[in-house]
């Protein structure tokens, strides 16, 4: 091979490469270890990051995934060829991500679903400059303060150079939901359209029928974030106020992706059948050849390696096609019944939890209900109280002090259907414990 493209020797091919770089030693990398000792070294390293019982959430919630849904989905088929950059080649690929947009698309109750996004929060800030695109005469956003925060500023940083105007709306200190009366002095403003969270940041149910309405009543669009696994007992956007939300938006974590540092994540995008010409990424489509036989198509590439630049929609890089893999197997395993059975359990979780912890005086924030994360007021400083859960092997929940000054005694608990009936005694029991000694320090 090296004498056929006239190189002396492999070292040649990686002559770029700095002489300082090559030599670099690794100390703490053992040499020709065996595969026996390597996997031991592994699993000592993993044991250091310890096994948690986490009631964390905040937009990265612990599902249970069946091991069927990465034993198919690591197959070479999928592991090695889930991009169709050449779609005539990529059939099998093509109408996993059909499957997958059909199954988004009646998740959402709206027309039309792309391949993916980068995450939840690149989703949101692409349904604002869709939404502007298609208002054409505003480039005001209007957003609520119940917006998660990482949510919040990843929009600022994707739409700030674009001329696009972000104002925050406040949430009501009582419900812990969009406070409608601060709506009321928008109307001479005008804005390209609102942004409607469900659940929103602080676990709330939004009343989201009427926020739909009164955007579409001042002309604007109604852009929904929704968690998934909520839509399987909640109206879905489609569905909302008299016309339905025109674009929806949400993390795809809760299906079929595990917990794992931080990442990887896919952001979902769902339209109107009337907007998808502004909607970016890609969409794949079931056609019929000559022959008429089944076959898959990219129907629309609005992205910039597809077309000129000055035309593309977006600039995405990659959509995340693995895990849009992941869960589009976890959705087909699960079913509309089996989604609606965790979220369901999810749910009454949460609610026995919170039963739960009333004898202690702990008590949940906000008036609104909620699906399966609320706010609950301690009553006692929260950092020491999750210090000292932690030591029991639980992750109580997130200190909300970082987020608002107003929630400094206030801790945000989610509850899935990972967590039995045990699981929720240990933390009352944990959290009686930190809150004896809270009120009472010796």
């Amino acid at each position: 091979m090296l004498d056929a493209i006239g190189v002396p020797g492999i070292d040649d091919l990686f002559d770029e490469i700095p002489a300082t770089l090559k030599d670099v030693q690794l100390p703490r990398v053992p040499a020709g270890a065996r595969e026996m000792e390597i996997t031991r070294l592994m699993q000592a390293r993993a044991a250091q990051d310890g096994r948690w019982s986490s009631f964390i959430g905040a937009g990265a919630y612990e599902h249970y995934v069946p091991a069927a849904v990465w034993q198919i989905v690591t197959r070479g088929e999928f592991y090695s060829a889930y991009t169709p950059y050449q779609a005539e080649a990529s059939q099998g690929t093509l109408q996993l991500l059909y499957e997958y947009q059909s199954m988004i698309a009646g998740l959402t109750g709206l027309d039309a679903a792309n391949a993916s996004l980068y995450d939840g929060a690149s989703a949101l800030a692409e349904a604002v400059l869709m939404a502007v695109r298609l208002h054409k005469s505003s480039r005001r956003v209007l957003l609520p303060a119940s917006l998660h925060p990482h949510y919040a500023a990843t929009v600022r940083t994707i739409v700030s150079s674009q001329g696009v105007e972000l104002v925050t709306l406040p949430w009501c200190p009582q419900r812990g939901t969009l406070a409608l009366q601060a709506l009321d002095g928008l109307d001479d403003h005008g804005a390209a359209a609102l942004v409607i969270a469900q659940p929103n940041a602080l676990g709330a149910l939004e009343d989201v029928h009427a926020l739909t309405d009164w955007a579409h009543a001042h002309g604007m669009l109604a852009i929904a974030l929704v968690n998934p696994v909520a839509l399987a007992l909640l109206a879905p956007p489609g569905q909302w106020g008299a016309r339905g939300a025109d674009i929806a938006v949400g993390e795809g974590q809760p299906l079929g992706v595990p917990l794992s540092a931080g990442g990887p994540y896919f952001g979902f995008m769902t339209c109107r059948g009337a907007h998808v010409r502004q909607m970016p990424g890609r969409i794949a489509g079931r056609t019929v050849d000559a022959t008429g036989a089944p076959g898959f198509t990219l129907t629309l590439q609005a992205r910039e390696q597809h077309i000129r630049r000055s035309k593309a929609t977006s600039n995405i890089c990659t959509n995340q096609g693995l895990v849009v893999a992941a869960a589009t197997v976890h959705m087909a395993l699960l079913g509309p019944a089996g989604l609606q059975r965790v979220a369901r359990a999810s749910h009454a979780g949460l609610q026995r939890l919170i039963a739960l912890l009333r004898p202690l005086g702990v008590r949940p924030r906000f008036a609104a209900p909620c699906f399966h994360e609320t706010v609950l007021d301690l009553g006692v400083p929260v950092q020491p109280v999750l210090d000292a859960m932690r030591e029991r092997g639980i992750l109580g929940g997130l200190h909300l002090a970082p987020w608002s000054g107003e929630l400094h005694e206030a801790l945000l608990v989610c509850v899935t259907e990972t967590k039995t009936e045990a699981d929720l005694d240990d933390y009352v029991q944990a959290m009686s414990a930190a809150l004896a000694h809270a009120r009472h320090p010796a």
